[in-house]
């Protein structure tokens, strides 16, 4: 065994641990910059279609563009996650209408108590306390 061949197992090992780290998947209202200074948040409804499947239409004033009433229904459905004693949500889908300067965003997403499979799923708690820094309201 050569000088170097400590090292190079120590730098392959090092490697491969690495290969399961990953950027997580984009989530809808990952474009935004925090809350816009202007926003007025004008609440969240909800509604239970299913045993975990819960529809968010959310409506605020103010907002840059339509990924900020994204990132509102996106904390809206973390925190009613953590309401429900579940740790996780995976957006299902979201429509954004804008009228004037109001703008809703009508938002499904599953909740579970585990990683749902798929791609655009949330750790509510992660989730809530991202949303809190920026200044989003939750449920």
């Amino acid at each position: 065994m050569s000088a170097r061949a400590p090292l190079t197992l120590g730098l392959a090992l090092a490697l491969i641990g690495l290969a399961g780290c990953g950027v997580a998947a984009p989530q809808p209202g990952d474009e935004g910059l925090g809350a816009p200074p202007e926003a007025v948040y004008r609440g969240v409804q909800t509604r239970l279609l299913d045993s975990d499947l819960v529809n968010f239409v959310v409506t605020m004033q103010g907002a840059r563009t339509g990924q900020d009433v994204i990132a509102y229904s996106r904390c809206a459905a973390a925190q009613y996650a953590l309401i429900r004693g579940m740790g996780f949500a995976r957006h299902v889908r979201t429509s954004v209408t804008n009228e004037g300067t109001t703008w809703r965003a009508d938002a499904v997403y599953t909740i579970s108590p585990a990683l749902p499979q798929g791609f655009r799923t949330i750790d509510a708690e992660v989730t809530v306390a991202d949303c809190t820094e920026q200044g989003i309201p939750t449920v």
